[in-house]
């Protein structure tokens, strides 16, 4: 088969009068997704008192998840309505691309929010200098350019392959499952993707880890108030890091093992997408008052 093969797939057969009940669900989760995360990005974007390094991780938290949605559940949408679950080889990697990248990104950014919280709690003299904003562009850029490359270059591996069969049992798609139709031999394309993975997950979460055990460590010499304002800042992170950690391992789970219950599959394949988008901007608007607050501020003068 070509690069002009038409993949197909299959966890959308049978569904019957169900895929309009499960149309709605969805079409209500991107909403909610959009107005969540909107909300946290206009009102970072438009309060000059929240131009700082810690609250403008949050809103590239609330960007990515509108990144990754939007490669997800506009074609889940369409294929729910559709009794033609096709796509093209060239438009399913195209939405490989934008999922991986949303995944990779979350875990370059939740590390990069660790390292923000590590040097404001060890280094809080220092902190204005160290995450000076020229500082926090460049890291921004990186861990959102570094991401794209490597997964891109995996991609274009993947794309290059030869496949002898076209079905996705999934209900997006997956870079390990179109190597696995290849006719060819994958070990170039699996070993990269190790790398990646590497590089993209294993790197960020230990270094998230290691942060978080030293700000535990340093938050046991503080004051009580210190201590206390430390938590307060830190529990959002953790409760995004671990929630995401969570989600990512299941999805691996998925991929990796297919003779799942057709149900259980769903729900741990599509984690990652829908529970982080969902829960981060709750997280960050009801745990942040300066958010909170401005947040009611701009809807009680819109009225």
């Amino acid at each position: 088969m070509e690069n002009e093969t038409i993949l197909f797939f299959s966890m959308f057969e049978n569904l019957g009068y169900l895929r309009h009940l499960y149309f709605i669900l969805g079409l209500i989760l991107y909403c909610t997704i959009l107005f969540l995360n909107a909300n946290i990005v206009l009102v970072i974007f438009l309060e000059p008192t929240l131009h700082q390094p810690m609250y403008i991780l949050i809103s590239c938290l609330s960007i990515n998840a509108l990144y990754g949605t939007v490669g997800f559940f506009p074609r889940l949408l369409n294929d729910l309505l559709s009794y033609s679950h096709t796509i093209s080889r060239p438009a399913c990697h195209l939405q490989t691309f934008v999922i991986y990248t949303y995944a990779s990104c979350e875990f370059t950014i939740l590390m990069l929010m660790a390292y923000d919280r590590f040097v404001a709690i060890s280094k809080p003299l220092q902190y204005n200098s160290i995450i000076a904003p020229r500082v926090l562009i460049v890291m921004i850029a990186l861990v959102w350019i570094y991401p794209m490359f490597s997964i891109g270059a995996g991609i274009i591996l993947t794309s290059r392959l030869r496949l002898c069969g076209n079905d996705i049992r999934k209900l997006y798609c997956n870079n390990w499952i179109i190597a696995k139709l290849s006719c060819e031999n994958a070990t170039v394309d699996n070993i990269y993707g190790f790398l990646v993975l590497v590089t993209t997950v294993l790197i960020p979460l230990s270094f998230i880890m290691y942060s978080y055990v030293k700000i535990l460590i340093i938050c046991q010499k503080c004051s009580k108030e210190l201590k206390k304002k430390a938590y307060h800042t830190c529990l959002p992170h953790l409760v995004t890091f671990v929630n995401y950690s969570v989600t990512i391992i299941c999805e691996m789970t998925f991929t990796r093992f297919e003779n799942l219950h057709p149900a259980v599959a769903v729900v741990l394949s599509l984690e990652f997408l829908i529970i982080p988008p969902l829960l981060n901007p709750l997280v960050y608007g009801l745990n942040f008052p300066d958010i909170r607050r401005k947040i009611l501020h701009y809807y009680q003068v819109s009225k």
